[in-house]
């Protein structure tokens, strides 16, 4: 009716009896479809109450999807890779959160449970990039032929793992400081750590020891600092031997006091990745309270043989003890050692590995001793985790020994020397190294792994 008499006023249009007509039908209309949503709200449209919020609270009452969605994600990064979608985690009513903040799974992913997917784009760095690799590890520059090795990737089975981002690590880490304390996997690792975080800028060595065994180095612009703190055993030890590993006596291993290269300074890093292994496998003699306890592989010393797990163990149960019970704030990982791929014998007795791809899980077996070494640290590691909690020390695991063990075409086998045939020709019998990783090469993925358990997880 308003309508109507608006127009009345504008055009001066009569109410003639074809205008009540109308104005009785259309009033006769309107009330109809009033009534049909009334009494009838079954007919209404569907409008889902999801829309109230960002993401609806799942209640108990909620069905459960009985075919769940799956999609197929193809990326230049991997093959096709299937997974299936993770539900949001449940965000409370009038509580805005953005994208960053909402949890994408509400499954702790397993980061060391996968499989390496080829990669076409490759590494991030390169042998001529970076200034920062040691020569027995840089394979390419040493002459290695093949280059299939850089082109994979490793794939956790229940969720994404993204790239390595050196601008959000380093900016995350801005006034912070990391160790890597261990052997020489550990200077390794640090290299390729080094290697990615140089692509956004160099870093300065601002400290070595006499051999430059442990050094430190530092970025300017982020007040970023990351150390190498070399101590194979974590324990005090006496060792004699030189460049290529040959020992001209007996370890001194003192399985109560720690190593003071890294226990003097141990409150001073933000984030620390400790670890050790394949040392123990060396011949040595045992201390405790300064007293000789027994040996591993000592022969012609007249003393008890007690093994290398003895020892392991027992060193290991201290280091652990010492870190759960300490007053460190940060962050601590501990790494589990990475098996060698020696193959038709030893390091010292002529093994090789010529492999030239990655190996499915499965298709390849843990060496026994490296086994034994496994199971003590996950036994030692678990007992020292449930410690830390309570005391409130931050101790979590970095499990590589698996994924590592898929990788035996990653070594830099006999290109630990610049050209080692070039000389001898290529039937010739060098050595060969199985144990460290090519630069670049499988070990930048640890990289990818640690960015999403201390920067994204």
């Amino acid at each position: 009716m308003r309508t109507l008499r608006i127009d009345y006023l504008k055009h001066k249009f009569g109410y003639n009896h074809k205008n009540l007509l109308l104005n009785l039908v259309l009033t006769i209309f309107l009330f109809g479809l009033a009534s049909k949503f009334v009494f009838f709200p079954s007919l209404s449209p569907e409008i889902s109450p999801d829309l109230e919020h960002p993401f609806a609270e799942k209640t108990n009452a909620d069905p459960e999807p009985q075919n769940p969605p799956v999609f197929s994600q193809v990326t230049e990064n991997q093959t096709t890779l299937s997974e299936q979608v993770p539900q949001l985690a449940p965000v409370l009513e009038h509580v805005f959160q953005n994208e960053d903040q909402v949890s994408p799974s509400n499954k702790k992913c397993d980061y060391f449970s996968g499989d390496w997917v080829p990669n076409p784009v490759g590494p991030v760095y390169t042998n001529e990039s970076c200034n920062l690799i040691e020569s027995p590890q840089n394979c390419l520059k040493n002459g290695r032929p093949d280059k299939e090795f850089l082109y994979w990737k490793w794939a956790p089975r229940d969720c994404d793992l993204p790239p390595f981002d050196p601008y959000k690590f380093l900016n995350a880490m801005r006034n912070k400081a990391w160790a890597l304390i261990g052997d020489s996997i550990s200077r390794n690792h640090v290299q390729s750590l080094l290697c990615m975080l140089s692509t956004v800028e160099q870093p300065v060595l601002v400290y070595h020891d006499e051999e430059y065994k442990s050094k430190s180095w530092h970025f300017p612009s982020y007040n970023f600092n990351i150390s190498v703190i070399w101590s194979p055993f974590l324990v005090e030890a006496a060792i004699f031997e030189d460049f290529n590993g040959v020992s001209s006596s007996e370890v001194q291993l003192y399985l109560d006091k720690l190593d003071s290269k890294w226990k003097d300074q141990f409150l001073n890093f933000d984030y620390i990745i400790i670890s050790c292994g394949k040392w123990f496998l060396k011949s040595a003699i045992y201390y405790e309270n300064d007293t000789i306890l027994g040996c591993h592989y000592c022969n012609k010393k007249n003393l008890t043989e007690l093994g290398f797990n003895f020892a392991y163990r027992k060193a290991l149960k201290f280091v652990l003890n010492f870190i759960a019970s300490s007053n460190h704030k940060g962050l601590i990982f501990f790494r589990t050692f990475t098996p060698d791929h020696f193959e038709n014998g030893e390091w010292f007795s002529g093994g090789t590995c010529n492999r030239k791809a990655p190996v499915t899980e499965g298709k390849i077996e843990m060496k026994y001793l490296n086994k034994m070494l496994r199971d003590i640290e996950l036994e030692e590691f678990g007992k020292a985790a449930a410690k830390a909690s309570k005391s409130g020390v931050n101790l979590k695991l970095v499990d590589l020994a698996l994924l590592s063990l898929l990788r035996p075409d990653g070594h830099p086998g006999p290109y630990r020397e610049f050209h080692p045939f070039a000389d001898k020709g290529k039937n010739a019998k060098v050595q060969n190294d199985c144990l460290h990783w090519c630069l670049p090469g499988p070990i930048d993925s640890w990289n990818d792994i640690l960015m999403e358990m201390v920067v994204n997880g």
